[in-house]
């Protein structure tokens, strides 16, 4: 179950609000000179209610785009208009960033993934049509009153999340906000209402009109928030992952009778909290860590295609860390990931199984540096990934998986100060194999190479005399 988020006073919000953001109370007294209406709305507002550092700053006025410009010119530093077209004007004033945004009311035509925008003329107006009440609160600038028509103080004290209408109405106007729900789940903790979860469900399919790069956009917050199990169940609830990630149901496969696999869902959540866990408790601590939390959450997404009962009534998932590593990069090429955090997230799926071969410390020296040398720099990701699957309810293989990978990481500290294995180059370089050689540029020097480089792994670190004497013996084999 969700945490019910701590809520502060009215008092002691706006009094972080003022500490936090003093510039827009600046603002506001600019445009009320002016003769405009001026609120601090959204985000910023829920988040001075949770304790929560705010960046970037929103404000919403009955001034239209147009006047905005004039409003703020020769006061902010700078200015930009890429969002006017959607009524918005973004600013800046020394380190704050400031979006104000014309009253307005905006809804998706059936068929289209972008917002038709018309002005409203009030700011209760306004905040009827946001995403959810939570979020449809906002604070007069100068004044600092709180404008909370639909309860969403109430709804965040009670840790809910509900529309200011209807939930159908409100997904009908923007359906990505069925995704915002889930998100909210996790990054804040609060538990959807029942209409708004039956309404989620219904019009799930209606997020086909929406584009990949802002469903995207939604699953990266919800996988980094703090309670991604949360916000993912909603998604598999709902139907909304068959159209997001329908890697993810696919895993709940079924348990037959005589319990010959566990559960992949499940199995699958819990590496995604262990791997969590991992961020800060095993080194090197990080922040929330986008690639290995998707790489846990995408590690056994080849089982479904895999399985295979067996003739001695086991079941087995062959190679499904080669399929599932493909099929993570469909996907996150179907959502447009970039092709860094792509490579990155299907390496790790690729390589999550490598660990189970070292067996009891079996492994040669020749073996330990090849996993190095195969992680790259993914290495403290993936021993972070590795450790996150060893789940076992049998504490005896539990300890003895962690003894383990512990024994396998101290080799490698060891390997990596007696041969710096992070550099992990052969002897020779190109310009020396062709001079050793005597052969011009070409393919013959990257083969050579290769064989000075798995010489490398298999047998450590070797002078260059030494590495002269076995490319020599190489080359005259190869063309003899």
């Amino acid at each position: 179950m969700p945490t019910v988020p701590r809520v502060t006073s009215v008092p002691d919000a706006t009094a972080a609000l003022v500490q936090r953001a003093a510039v827009v109370l600046e603002l506001g007294e600019r445009f009320s000179a002016a003769g405009h209406e001026l609120a601090l709305v959204g985000g910023p507002v829920r988040d001075a209610f949770l304790g929560r550092v705010t960046v970037d700053l929103d404000v919403t006025t009955d001034a239209r785009p147009e006047r905005v410009l004039e409003v703020v010119a020769g006061w902010a530093d700078a200015t930009w208009d890429v969002g006017i077209a959607f009524g918005t004007v973004g600013l800046r004033k020394g380190d704050h960033k400031i979006e104000v945004t014309t009253y307005r009311a905006e809804a998706y035509d059936a068929a289209s993934r972008k917002p038709e925008v018309s002005y409203g003329t009030s700011l209760e107006e306004d905040l009827g049509r946001r995403d959810f009440t939570v979020n449809a609160m906002a604070v007069r600038l100068p004044s600092l009153e709180l404008v909370d028509p639909f309860d969403g103080l109430a709804d965040l004290e009670a840790g809910v999340l509900r529309t200011p209408g209807t939930p159908e109405d409100s997904f009908g106007d923007d359906p990505l906000r069925m995704m915002r729900a889930a998100r909210f789940a996790s990054t804040l903790g609060l538990d959807v209402a029942p209409e708004v979860v039956g309404a989620m469900t219904a019009m799930c399919g209606r997020l086909a009109i929406v584009s990949a790069e802002r469903v995207r956009d939604e699953l990266v917050k919800l996988v980094l928030g703090a309670q991604p199990r949360a916000g993912l169940a909603l998604l598999v609830d709902t139907g909304l992952a068959q159209l997001v990630l329908p890697e993810l149901p696919a895993l709940a496969l079924e348990v037959d009778e005589h319990h010959r696999h566990k559960d992949v869902y499940e199995h699958t959540l819990q590496v995604l909290e262990r791997a969590i866990d991992l961020e800060t408790s095993h080194e090197p601590v990080s922040g929330p860590d986008f690639v290995l939390r998707f790489a846990a959450l995408m590690h056994d997404v080849g089982k479904p295609r895999t399985r295979r009962f067996e003739s001695d009534g086991g079941v087995s998932f062959h190679h499904h860390e080669m399929v599932g590593a493909r099929m993570t990069r469909k996907r996150m090429q179907v959502l447009r990931f970039s092709n860094e955090d792509t490579d990155a997230v299907s390496r790790l799926v690729e390589l999550h199984l490598r660990f189970h071969g070292y067996g009891d410390g079996e492994w040669t020296d020749s073996a330990v540096r090849r996993y190095v040398r195969d992680a790259g720099d993914l290495l403290p990701r993936l021993h972070k990934l590795t450790r996150a699957d060893c789940t076992t309810r049998n504490r005896r293989k539990a300890e003895r998986l962690a003894r383990s990978y512990d024994e396998l990481e101290a080799r490698i500290a060891r390997l990596s100060e007696e041969e710096e294995l992070a550099a992990m180059r052969p002897a020779l370089d190109g310009n020396r194999i062709m001079e050793v050689l005597g052969i011009p540029p070409g393919r013959d020097v990257g083969a050579a190479y290769a064989f000075l480089l798995d010489l490398r792994l298999e047998r450590g670190v070797l002078d260059e005399d030494e590495a002269e004497r076995e490319l020599r013996t190489w080359w005259a084999a190869r063309t003899a």
